[in-house]
C-alpha cells in the first residue's frame, strides 16, 4: 500500500510538494484552510491530485503517514497540535524535496540579505556555465523543480519557518548572513528560539562541508562559542582583518582568502553599494570560490549584477525628489540597512504589521537621516511613540496613494522618499511584493 502524504497549504510550496509526491507515487492529499488561488487549483486538477479548500477535514488528514506543512502555517494551529500529539511526522517542503536530488546544495539564511545573497550566488554560478537551480523561499518551489528538472547544484534561500521543518536535510554550503530579532510572534516572543531556528542551517554538516557566516554579528559570535562546528568555517567581516579562510576589507578592497587561492576586488566595482551589500557580496564570493569558480568570473558577476525588485529599488525622480522602493524590509534591521545607505535627507514611509519590533536600534540613525516619517498602516502608535521626540513631522496614512502624496509633499529637491516599512505588509497588502508594486504604481501616477 502506498504511503499517504498530506500537504497542508496550497501555495507555491505546498503545490510543488504535491507534484513531487505524486511523481514519487505517494497517495497525496492537499488541504488548505483558506481559498486556493486559481493558478494552483488548476495545477492540482491537471495533476489529478485530490484537495480541499476552506477547511481542514481531520478524517482526511490524521490518517497521514507524513505531513508536509507550508511555512506560513504556525505550529499553534489546532490541526498541527493534533498531528504532533499523534506522533505523525511533520516536515517542510525543502526537507521533502532534498530526498530526491543528489545535487550539491548551497543554502542561505539570515534575518536580512538572504535573498540578495542567494541571487548573487546563483548569478555567479550561471555566469560560470554551471548547471544550477534557484529555489527555496524565492521563485518557483524547490520541490516542483526537483520533480521536473535536473540540476547539478542548487542555490536555496531558506527561511526560519522552512528550517523548523528540516531534520535530516544537510547543506553542502551553509550561509548565515546575520541574526536580528524577526518573526518573534512565531517564536513565543523569545529571541533565543529564533536564533536556534536559524542555526538549523548547519545541522548534519560534516568536515567535508562549509559554513560561511558574518563575523561582525554579535549574536552569531555568541552562539558559535557554545557550539562545536564540524564544517570548515569561512567568516566575513568589514570591521576587522581575519586570519585564515574568509573575506575582509583591506585598503578599500575586499580580500577573498579561500586557501590556496586569494584575490581582491575594489569596493567601487561592486554592483550593489552600501554596507549590507558588501556583506552579501562577500558571502556570495566565498561560496562560489569554494567550488573553484574562476576569480575573474566572480569579480565580473559581482560588478554586473542587477538588483531585484523591492530591495532598494530606484523607482523615479519627481520634481527632484527620488523615490526608492525597499518593501522587502519587513523588519527593523532591514530598515536600518536601508536608512544607513541613504546619503540625502529622507522622508521615511514605514509601518504595517508589527512583529514585536524594538525600534531603539533605529533612533540614532533616524535622528541623523530622517526629516519626516509617513506612517502607513492600520496602527501607527508604536512608530509614533518611538520617534515623536526625534522627528518633528509624523503623518499617518492608511493607503499607498495617500502615503506617496505625503512623501512628495514633504520632500524637497535632492531628498529621498524611502519605502522601507520595518513591518510585515498583511494589514493593507497581500504581501511585500504587492506593497512594493502599489508604491511604484502610485509614484508613477504622480
Amino acid at each position: 500500500m502506498k504511503k499517504r502524504i498530506v500537504i497542508l497549504g496550497a501555495g507555491e510550496s505546498g503545490v510543488g510538494a504535491a507534484i513531487l509526491a505524486a511523481k514519487q507515487e505517494f497517495d497525496v492529499f492537499v488541504s488548505d484552510r483558506g481559498k486556493i488561488k486559481d493558478k494552483y487549483k488548476n495545477v492540482l486538477y491537471k495533476s489529478e491530485i485530490p484537495f480541499e479548500e476552506g477547511r481542514h477535514t481531520e478524517s482526511l488528514i490524521l490518517n497521514a503517514g507524513e505531513v508536509i506543512k507550508s511555512p506560513g502555517i504556525s505550529d499553534n494551529v489546532k490541526i498541527i497540535k493534533k498531528l504532533h500529539k499523534m506522533g505523525i511526522n511533520i516536515i517542510s517542503e525543502i526537507e521533502f524535496a532534498a530526498r530526491y536530488t543528489n545535487a550539491k546544495l548551497i543554502c542561505i539564511t539570515g534575518s536580512n540579505g538572504k535573498t540578495t545573497t542567494t541571487l548573487l550566488t546563483w548569478h555567479i554560478m550561471k555566469k560560470a556555465g554551471i548547471n544550477v537551480g534557484l529555489g527555496g523561499n524565492i521563485g518557483q518551489s524547490f520541490a516542483r523543480q526537483v520533480a521536473e528538472k535536473e540540476f547539478d547544484y542548487w542555490v536555496l534561500e531558506i527561511s526560519s519557518f522552512q528550517l523548523d521543518g528540516m531534520f535530516d536535510f544537510k547543506a553542502d554550503i551553509a550561509v548565515l548572513t546575520n541574526i536580528t530579532p524577526d518573526h518573534l510572534d512565531r517564536y513565543d516572543n523569545k529571541f533565543e528560539n529564533y536564533v536556534q531556528s536559524k542555526f538549523r542551517i548547519i545541522q548534519n554538516q560534516t568536515a567535508d562541508d562549509a559554513f560561511i557566516y558574518c563575523a561582525d554579528d554579535p549574536v552569531i559570535n555568541a552562539e558559535l562559542i557554545k557550539r562545536k562546528i564540524k564544517a570548515k568555517q569561512f567568516p566575513f567581516s568589514i570591521q576587522k582583518e581575519l586570519k585564515g579562510n574568509g573575506a575582509f576589507i583591506k585598503a578599500n578592497e575586499i580580500l577573498f582568502n579561500i586557501k590556496p587561492n586569494t584575490f581582491t576586488m575594489t569596493l567601487e566595482n561592486l554592483a550593489l553599494q552600501g554596507r549590507h551589500n558588501i556583506y552579501n557580496s562577500m558571502a556570495a564570493g566565498i561560496a562560489t570560490k569554494y567550488f573553484n569558480i574562476n576569480k575573474d568570473v566572480i569579480k565580473k558577476s559581482l560588478s554586473d549584477f542587477k538588483n531585484v525588485e523591492h530591495r532598494l529599488e530606484f523607482v523615479a525622480r519627481i520634481h527632484g525628489v527620488e523615490f526608492i522602493n525597499d518593501s522587502k524590509a519587513t523588519n527593523v534591521n532591514a530598515a536600518w540597512f536601508a536608512l544607513e545607505s541613504m546619503n540625502s535627507p529622507v522622508v521615511w514611509i514605514a509601518g504595517g504589521v508589527d512583529k514585536g519590533n524594538d525600534y531603539d536600534i533605529l533612533k540614532e540613525l533616524v535622528k541623523k537621516k530622517v526629516k519626516a516619517i509617513v506612517c502607513l498602516g492600520k496602527d501607527c502608535a508604536k512608530i509614533k511613540e518611538a520617534f515623536s521626540d526625534i522627528v518633528e513631522i509624523i503623518a499617518e496614512t492608511t493607503s499607498m496613494e495617500e502615503a506617496v502624496h505625503f512623501g512628495l509633499h514633504l520632500g524637497n529637491k535632492e531628498d529621498i522618499v524611502l519605502l522601507s516599512p520595518a513591518c510585515a505588509s498583511f494589514d493593507l497588502f497581500e504581501n511585500f511584493e504587492d506593497r512594493g508594486d502599489q508604491f511604484k504604481k502610485e509614484v508613477r501616477n504622480l
